[in-house]
Order: C-alpha cells, then sequence, then structure tokens
C-alpha cells in the first residue's frame, strides 16, 4: 500500500494539493477500467491518438481522489477537484515508470526478464506453468510488455511471491532503458531476433543492441546461439550466458537431432558431457524453439530429467487473446482460458464490463491456482473483483472455490466441470455475457462447447483491440471540439453491428450512422444508446424512427412532407438535412431552400440536428478542385440554412478519406466509416492502420490430381501438371467473390500463397497446394493482416468496401481483445 507522500517523492511530483491521507492500491491509467476508486491514483497519460486528463471530470465524479496530471493551473484544479489529492508532473508515463521501478527495489526476489523478436508472451507462460510447482510466481498479464504495460505488470509484485517473470518489447531506440530498472532481471531470456520492429531502428544490430540493455545487470542470460547477430553481441558485451544450439557442440546445451513422431517432437541433446532425450508435445519450429528456452531454464535449475519430462507433457498452447462469441439464446460467450491468475482475471472482467447491454453477467470461474496468496485472502480478493465489476451470477467450479462459498451472494457452485455439464440446461441462460474463465485442468473448452452456437467453421475475426486502435488514429487528427460520427452501416462493413456500436459506444463517439431503420432498431434493441442517424428511412418506416428515438436523414421535399405528416402535434424530432454538394446522388440543392423554410416553420416541432454533404472525391488528389469547390458550396449552403432557421447547426461534411487530406474543414462533426475497420481510404497513411478483421475458414479434404485431370463446374481448373489441391469451406455465398476463381484468387495455407484452382462454388472452393504441407481441418485465410483487403480488391477491380460487406452473415463473427 502506497501513501501520498511515498508517491510524490518516488513521482518527483509538485504538490498542487493534498487534502487527506488516502491509501493507494491500485494504479490506473485507462477510465474505463476503474472498478475500485477509493484505493486508485489515475496517472493521465497523453498517447499518441489520446489524452487521459479528458477524462478526469468523469473519474472524480467517479469516486477517485488521487491524480497525477501533466497539465491544469494549480488553481483551476483545486477549484474543480477540492476533495483531490493531486500531483503535477512533467510527463505521467515517466512518473509511472519511476513509481514502478520504486516498488520493484523492495523486493529481493529473483525476476526473469524476457525480450525478443517473437515468443516472449509464450515463452513467459510455459516457464510460469513449469516453475509453479516450485515458486509463487508473478507474471505480466497477456503481452503487457510496452512501456506502460511492464510498469502495470511489476506493480503486481507481492511480497508472497518468489518469482518473478516479465516480458519487455521495445519498438525504437531509448525505450529498453526505460524497462530495465523497472524489471531489474535477475535472469534473461532472448527469444530470437527478427524483422518485428526493424523499421523502427536503423540497423538490426542496432535493434540487438538496445534489446541487450535488459540484461546489463543479469547473473545469466539464456539464448539461442545460432542467431548469429545475437551471439556475437553477447560475447562483445561479456555478458554472463547460457546458450542452446543446433550446429555449435560447444553451447551450454547442444541439440544433436530432433526428429518428429506423430504430434510430439523427439530432442537429444548433450548437457553437462551427457546424452541425453526426451519429448515436447509439439511439432511446428517456432513452439519448438519456445520449448527449447524453456528447456534451458529447467536445466539450469537442475531438475532430474524424470522431472523435466514430466512437466514438458504438461505444457500446453496458449490461447493469446480474449474471444467473444455468439452463444445460445442471445448469449453472448468471452472465452478466456489463457490464465486464471488475479490479473488475467481483472482484464477479462473489464471486458465484461464493457459490454453493459446485453441482459446480466455471468462469470463461470474455476478454482484459482497461480495467485500463490492464501486461500481466504485469494478468494476475498476474488468476491470484491466480481461486485466490483457488476457480476450478477457467479458459477464457481472446483473443490476449493467451493469452501469459500459464503463469500459470493447469488452463486451455484460444482466441484468439477462434468457435474456442471450433467446439471447444464440451456433454458437458464438467456441475453446474458458469459465470462467463461477456467484453468486448464478444469477442461472448460467443454463448457465453451456446449454454449457455441453450432455453425460452419467459415469465420470472421475482429480483432477489437485493432478497431480502437484505428478510432483513436483518427480521433488524434481532429480538433478538441470536433465531434465524430462513425458509420456502421451494413452490418458495420461486415464486422457485425452491435458488436462494434457496442465499442462504439463504450469508447465515447458522439453519433452512430446506419443504412435502414431496421438497422437501427436492432442496435436499440441491444442496448445502445448513442443517437442514430438513418440514412434511407422509407415512409413506412417513421412510426419506427419515433418509437425507437431514431433521426432521420431528409434529402428530399417530398420525403420531409411525408415525414411531418406522420408526425404527432407538440412533440420535438430532430432531423438531418442532405445537401448535394456536387455528388449528385441525394441532397437538397439551393433551388429547394425557399419551399425546405417554408415547410421547417410550418412545423416548428421538427428540429435540424445537423446538416451535411458527401464529398465524391476525397479519396483522390486529381479531385483535390473539386472537393475545394464541395467545401465551398457546402459552407455556404449551411450558413444561409443557420441564419433562416435562427439556431446553431452541425456541420459536416468530411469523411475518412477527408479526415486525413482535408483536416482544416472538420467544422462540427467528421464522419468515420472505411477507416475504423483498417483501410485508408486514400492509401498515404495505411501502415498507420491495424486490419480489423481476419477471414478463415478450414481444409475439409486433400486430393491428388493427375496432368490433365480437371477441376470444379465448367472444368475450368485445368491441371498442367500433376498436383495436389485441397477444398474449403468457403464459396460465394458466404462471401467470396466468384470473380477470384481459377487462380485470380489466393489463400493463405500453413503460411504459403495458395491460387484458387477452377471455379469458386456457392459453399467451397478448391486451391492448389501442389509442394505445401496440408492435411483436413488446418486453417486457412482468406483476407487477413497477410493478405490484405487492398490487394484483394485489386485483383478483381473493386474496393475493400465490397469485399468487407459482403460476407455473408451465416459466417459467425468472433471478436477478441490481444
Amino acid at each position: 500500500m502506497l501513501t501520498f507522500q511515498q508517491l510524490q517523492s518516488t513521482t518527483q511530483g509538485k504538490e498542487v494539493q493534498f487534502v487527506r491521507p488516502l491509501p493507494i492500491v491500485h494504479l490506473l491509467t485507462d477510465s474505463r477500467k476503474l472498478s475500485q476508486p477509493a484505493g486508485s491514483v489515475f496517472f493521465a497519460i497523453q498517447g499518441k491518438y489520446n489524452d487521459g486528463h479528458r477524462y478526469l471530470p468523469q473519474l472524480y465524479t467517479q469516486g477517485v481522489r488521487a491524480f497525477v496530471l501533466e497539465q491544469g493551473e494549480p488553481e483551476e484544479l483545486k477549484r474543480l477537484y477540492p476533495e483531490a489529492n493531486i500531483l503535477l508532473v512533467k510527463n505521467s508515463l515517466e512518473a509511472l515508470q519511476r513509481l514502478a521501478a520504486w516498488h520493484r527495489a523492495q523486493f529481493a526476489i529473483p525476476v526473469i526478464g524476457i525480450t525478443g523478436s517473437n515468443g516472449k508472451t509464450i515463452v513467459k507462460e510455459w516457464i510460469s506453468q513449469l516453475l509453479s510447482t516450485d515458486e509463487l510466481v508473478v507474471k505480466s498479464p497477456r503481452s503487457y510488455n510496452s512501456q506502460l504495460g511492464v510498469p502495470l505488470s511489476v506493480w503486481q509484485l507481492q511480497p508472497n511471491h518468489t518469482l518473478g517473470i516479465f516480458e519487455a518489447g521495445i519498438s525504437q531506440p531509448g525505450e529498453m532503458e526505460k524497462l530495465q530498472p523497472i524489471i531489474r532481471p535477475t535472469l534473461g531470456i532472448f527469444t530470437n531476433i527478427g524483422t518485428a520492429h526493424d523499421e523502427g531502428f536503423a540497423s538490426r544490430e542496432q535493434k540487438v543492441q538496445e534489446k541487450l540493455k535488459l540484461f546489463k545487470e543479469v547473473e545469466s542470460l539464456f539464448y539461442c546461439a545460432d542467431y548469429e547477430l545475437l551471439h556475437q553481441a553477447v560475447l562483445a558485451q561479456s555478458i554472463n550466458s547460457f546458450t542452446w544450439s543446433r550446429i555449435h557442440p560447444e553451447a551450454d546445451l547442444y541439440i544433436n537431432a530432433t526428429t518428429t513422431a506423430g504430434h510430439r517432437t523427439i530432442v537429444v541433446y548433450t548437457f553437462g558431457g551427457e546424452k541425453q532425450r526426451l519429448a515436447l508435445p509439439f511439432t511446428d519450429e517456432a513452439s519448438v524453439e519456445n520449448a527449447l528456452h524453456c528447456l534451458a531454464i529447467l536445466l539450469y535449475r537442475r531438475l532430474p530429467l524424470s522431472e523435466i519430462q514430466d512437466r514438458l507433457d504438461r505444457l500446453h498452447p496458449v490461447a493469446m487473446r480474449l474471444e467473444m462469441k455468439e452463444a445460445i439464446n442471445g448469449c453472448y460467450l468471452i472465452d478466456d482460458t489463457y490464465n486464471n491468475d488475479l490479473a488475467g482475471l481483472t482484464i477479462a472482467l473489464n471486458l465484461q464490463a464493457s459490454q453493459p447491454q446485453r441482459g446480466q453477467h455471468t462469470l463461470i470461474l474455476s478454482d484459482v491456482l497461480e495467485s500463490g496468496l492464501p486461500e481466504q485472502d485469494l478468494y476475498r480478493k476474488v468476491a470484491e473483483l466480481v461486485q466490483a465489476h457488476q457480476v450478477q451470477r457467479l458459477i464457481g467450479i472446483g473443490p476449493t472455490i467451493s469452501k469459500y462459498s459464503h463469500l459470493f451472494p447469488k452463486a451455484d457452485f460444482y466441484t468439477s466441470t462434468t457435474d456442471f455439464l450433467k446439471a447444464f440446461n440451456p433454458d437458464a441462460f438467456r441475453n446474458e455475457v458469459i465470462l467463461v474463465k477456467g484453468a486448464r485442468v478444469f477442461g472448460f473448452e467443454r463448457i465453451v462447447q456446449a454454449f457455441q452456437q453450432k455453425v460452419h467453421g467459415t469465420v470472421l475475426e475482429v480483432n477489437l483491440d485493432a478497431l480502437v486502435h484505428n478510432l483513436n488514429y483518427y480521433r488524434a487528427k481532429l480538433n478538441p471540439d470536433t465531434r465524430l460520427m462513425v458509420m456502421v452501416k451494413a452490418f458495420a462493413y461486415g464486422s457485425g453491428s452491435f458488436e462494434v456500436a457496442n465499442l462504439l459506444q463504450f469508447h465515447r463517439v458522439d453519433y452512430l450512422a446506419v443504412a435502414y431503420v431496421d438497422e437501427g432498431v436492432a442496435l436499440r434493441e441491444n442496448g445502445i444508446t448513442l443517437p442514430i442517424m438513418v440514412m434511407n428511412p422509407s415512409p413506412d418506416s417513421f412510426p419506427k424512427l419515433r418509437q425507437y428515438s431514431l433521426e432521420p436523414e431528409i434529402y428530399a421535399l417530398e420525403q420531409l412532407q411525408a415525414f411531418v405528416a406522420s408526425l404527432e402535434p407538440d412533440v420535438k424530432y430532430k432531423i438531418h438535412l442532405k445537401l448535394d454538394t456536387g455528388m449528385h446522388r441525394l441532397g437538397f440543392e439551393e433551388q429547394d431552400f425557399e419551399a425546405l423554410f417554408a415547410l421547417l416553420e410550418r412545423h416548428p416541432q421538427v428540429q435540424v440536428a445537423s446538416t451535411f454533404s458527401h464529398l465524391a472525391g476525397a479519396d483522390e488528389a486529381i479531385h483535390n478542385d473539386f472537393s475545394q469547390l464541395q467545401i465551398s458550396r457546402f459552407r455556404s449552403m449551411a450558413t444561409t440554412l443557420e441564419e433562416r432557421l435562427k439556431y446553431k447547426i452541425i456541420k459536416h461534411i468530411l469523411n475518412s478519406a477527408g479526415i486525413v487530406r482535408f483536416p482544416e474543414h472538420q467544422l462540427d462533426m467528421v464522419r468515420l466509416g472505411i477507416g475504423l475497420y483498417g483501410v485508408e481510404a486514400t492509401g498515404s497513411e495505411q501502415e498507420a492502420l491495424r486490419p480489423v478483421s481476419t477471414l478463415k475458414t478450414t481444409v475439409s479434404q486433400v486430393k491428388s490430381i493427375k496432368q490433365g485431370d480437371t477441376v470444379g463446374y465448367s472444368r475450368r481448373g485445368i491441371a498442367d501438371v500433376d498436383k495436389t489441391t485441397a477444398t474449403i469451406a468457403i464459396g460465394y455465398a458466404d462471401g467470396y467473390d466468384r470473380r477470384f476463381s481459377n487462380g485470380v484468387g489466393e489463400v493463405l495455407i500453413n503460411g504459403r500463397r495458395c491460387p484458387i484452382i477452377g471455379n469458386v462454388c456457392m459453399d467451397m472452393c478448391m486451391v492448389d497446394v501442389t509442394g505445401v504441407p496440408v492435411r483436413p481441418g488446418d486453417a486457412v485465410t482468406v483476407f487477413g493482416p497477410e493478405l490484405t483487403l487492398v490487394e484483394l480488391a485489386q485483383r478483381i477491380g473493386t474496393i475493400p468496401y465490397e469485399l468487407l460487406t459482403n460476407v455473408s452473415t451465416r459466417v459467425k463473427r468472433i471478436f477478441y481483445s490481444e
């Protein structure tokens, strides 16, 4: 527990106001993840795309009474937050890092620090699994390895822990020097060196040197000496090391040979002059490399071979993300069997808390096996988390959590997963968000299967973290007072309207826009309360507009006449006026204004909430003059509207491309569409966005065909040589365009591009997998980060919008957070 005076001295902050002593237990950097206000201190961090100072009023209202700020006039802060303890610092993130470094210095326990280009999180999780028998382990939650994630991870250190395992990732020079004193590892692991984040460094050599700064004080650094660049850098710095290698017999651990046997890899190795043999429960190259790092740690700790084999046998793949899936009876399922320590539980509960609209929240939780706390203290903390996150129903599974049932009102308990499934009644779960969080040994995947809707194996994975990144990227371009309308029409560009709208509501956008009334009704029925503009309301939908508080786009006199004719007298309604400034699709022109004003004057209960127009060519520089002409026309027409109506109207003309190319014309609001979903319409800043959607399917069957054989309908696929083909479970009924037939399209299988052979069928298609190791059940990527929508759209002469919106609703959406 931290005092305010310790906070001030460690962060080197200037005291603005000290009201009364307050215990500080929780470090808060994200206003949306507040669960225990009384013990929290909020660090207002200014990021590249966001500014934490925006959320001070809200947090103060919610009960937070300790703040570390970068900006603000002391007297004004005292006036606004009279009951708060406040510090001013030069940099809130650096203050947080200094606090975490001070906290780390209070502990003399061994700490393993992990860095590298890939595999950090998996190696961390596996070492934790392997050593939890001997140690009370504290580790980074998920992949908390950034400048912000590392201090939050190390803050978890408590006196009862006997080993810490923390990972560190950097993307540019100077970052590791800030993380080293926070982690201060006694042992280190450098997993590998590859291309990740190369763009942030002058050379691969510089990247190695920067990462090695984490290990300047370690007793021993574990790494594979086959990475020659890394090996030479370690030798040059004379860092104490434990090496393993496939090519250097003098390494501490020499791998003589590896062979595959079924689903296992047999490893013959030499250590301490003795040749030994053991099996790893994986066959893919990345998992084998990660497991060999773990083997080196076990050998360093001098565990007997039989014990090492027994522990390795219990290793299991690590799920790298939280997944949210549609489930039975209108439920949503958050699937998180990644780990079950308190930090992981908190992260999962935060995601569940961000889904407030869909009925009650239910938590299915196993015994918590990785906390290191005395049982009573542990389950008291679990109970506090459950209450703070407003979980309405707990289902506890396991003998230990069942012992503490008195801590959990409104809870049911079962001694095992089998007992729960025997009693499982699907009708007892309706329209709720269910978090399934269990230790691996409890086999909670069986519970997930019981809840999931049964659909075919083609899925669209939607990365919620990428969507938030893109949202913040565009937000950072906006003036502080510019509002943001986000388009969620067409099933949120194929991504799933409710799920995307819910996230946007959680992140406090100002408006949503849908194409049709039914889309708006569905959002309202799922608890979306944001203002919603409907772009194509028909006269027969006007009653629903009023019933569900939806705001119509009005673009023609006849439409407005029909709308006002349907209204009740003396009840105010908001509308949005579309102006035609040159696209000539929909909208009022200047010659319509007199009739428009006359109609509005006769119906004063109709209020114009906003007026807008659409740029026809904002994404291409060749149309700059026309775009500027449209903007000029719009400004003039909007001014006339405001003068005649005699009240302020929200004005907006910029779309995603316009936000990038014409930032000086933001006006009162902008409209974000395809950019949110990872496609930068102008093409000039595509690298700044993250792909949101990945369309995946599976291999149904693998065939060998002879030269001259044909494949598919109309015999369009012809084998010019003997080939191997795979049939995959996607077709044009799923939204995979038929124009991808006959080699135009490609998919990714096991990291290799495989062309379509023959015509795309309704429910499946065939691909040429000659020379690629493929078997039924293998995953297939149709589009995603390595096979982008932009590239695929160019192949068939269309735009990424079409490919996204064409993904059929029969394709299951899986929403996940990394």
